[in-house]
């Protein structure tokens, strides 16, 4: 007897399971769920979600003579000083000290309307706080971040380099995570915003002092 040869039918495809949402969804979610006390923050720096405590005392001084500085730099523009908003770049979440943008904040929103696009922000400060992880924040990771969010100039008022410094970094380079210039001197001597709105401000001893 001939045995007949079976034709084996050919296996069905196997299903490729659904992508789950990737990391930057899930801290996007996760920071939009957030509910914080009262003097706390969240922000979306580096792949991670970090909360921090508001600044002490000398940490509010300092933003508000920056802020009264801003006011009156910017008086008669288009421009104007904010404090205490979220600035967005893609799944990254910044809550500088200040920042320059439009007086109109509709010109610049957000797709999620949980604050402003960073590519209409013209300026961001921060004023340093004290400990390892906060110094770094503000001198590496956000420094980082607003640089790949093309935020044309960074000020850093940092009480806690040597006997204080002011830095403006400008001429950002996204795709490198970094600023080309950077303006650093000792409280004391004048540092001056190089562009933008904010052009010809300078930051001396009247806001540095202690």
């Amino acid at each position: 007897m001939t045995a007949l040869a079976h034709e084996v039918p050919p296996a069905a495809p196997e299903e490729e399971p659904e992508p789950g949402p990737g990391l930057d969804e899930v801290l996007w979610d996760v920071w939009k769920a957030m509910e914080l006390p009262e003097g706390y923050r969240a922000e979306i720096i580096d792949e991670s979600v970090e909360v921090s405590p508001t600044g002490r005392r000398r940490h509010g001084i300092l933003i508000n003579r920056l802020r009264r500085a801003l006011e009156a730099h910017l008086a008669d523009g288009d421009h104007a000083a904010y404090q205490d908003g979220n600035v967005i770049h893609r799944r990254t979440v910044l809550l500088p000290d200040l920042f320059v943008a439009p007086a109109d904040l509709d010109e610049i929103p957000d797709e999620d309307d949980l604050g402003v696009d960073a590519a209409g922000v013209a300026l961001v400060v921060e004023v340093t706080s004290p400990g390892r992880r906060n110094l770094d924040r503000d001198r590496v990771r956000k420094r980082r971040a607003y640089a790949q969010a093309g935020v044309p100039v960074y000020v850093i008022v940092d009480d806690f380099d040597d006997e204080g410094t002011v830095a403006v970094l400008s001429d950002p380079k996204p795709g490198k995570g970094g600023y080309a210039e950077e303006h650093r001197v000792p409280y004391g001597t004048d540092a001056v915003v190089p562009e933008g709105p904010a052009k010809g401000l300078v930051i001396g001893d009247d806001i540095t002092r202690r």
